[in-house]
């Protein structure tokens, strides 16, 4: 075990030292802040879309919980689920 030990690192132990800077760079100047803009649109995007999927889904979970303990009944709570879920978003898309 200690033979395997050594050669592995012994394999390692110079990558460790090599520079992962391979070339020249692809991107430089104004295409940095260009990919950075979408970069940071896209994040923002992304963010936005999962606080309107919380939104609309947290009443849908709690009401489904509720009605999971007052009946015992994974069905009816899938179903108060999905209600509650559908009525959220025809609310929100009638904004």
């Amino acid at each position: 075990m200690i033979v395997l030990d050594a050669i592995l690192l012994s394999l390692i132990q110079p990558l460790l030292n090599a520079s992962l800077y391979f070339g020249e760079r692809i991107l430089s100047g104004i295409a940095d802040i260009f990919g950075g803009i979408i970069l940071l649109v896209i994040g923002v995007l992304v963010i936005l879309l999962v606080v309107a999927a919380a939104i609309v889904l947290i009443p849908a979970i709690l009401v489904a919980v509720l009605v999971l303990f007052v009946t015992g009944s994974f069905f009816y709570a899938g179903i108060a689920f999905l209600a509650v879920a559908l009525i959220s978003m025809l609310a929100m898309a009638g904004d």
